[in-house]
């Protein structure tokens, strides 16, 4: 029955682990949220072939909130290439959408006024 429900709902205890993770992402800093979303865009486009990536948005929010209590700019946590920033964080997978790492960066870029 458990099995069942599960395919019909969808994991709840996955669920609640992302709606936590979601609240810790919208406590940061304007500028970590803004590139959270658009890195969140990214992997969702299929920036990164990953088929699960909750660990990898796991990582990327301890990483934001250490950076933000050191009182860092996002752009001193990611670097300039956001892309290759996503690419690290699963473990150095290329993605096979090179357009959207491009337009990931651009976005940033131009949002952070760079």
């Amino acid at each position: 029955m458990n099995n069942f429900l599960n395919k019909i709902i969808g994991d709840l205890e996955g669920k609640k682990e992302w709606k936590a993770l979601e609240t810790r992402a919208k406590a940061l800093p304007e500028e970590y949220q803004m590139v959270y979303g658009e890195i969140k865009h990214y992997v969702w486009q299929g920036g990164t072939g990953v088929m699960d990536p909750s660990n990898m948005f796991k990582k990327l929010v301890d990483l934001f909130e250490e950076g933000a209590k050191s009182g860092k700019h996002v752009s001193e946590v990611t670097g300039d290439n956001i892309a290759a920033f996503v690419d690290s964080l699963v473990h150095d997978q290329k993605t096979y959408t090179d357009g959207l790492r491009e337009k990931l960066n651009n976005t940033v870029a131009k949002k952070l006024g760079k």
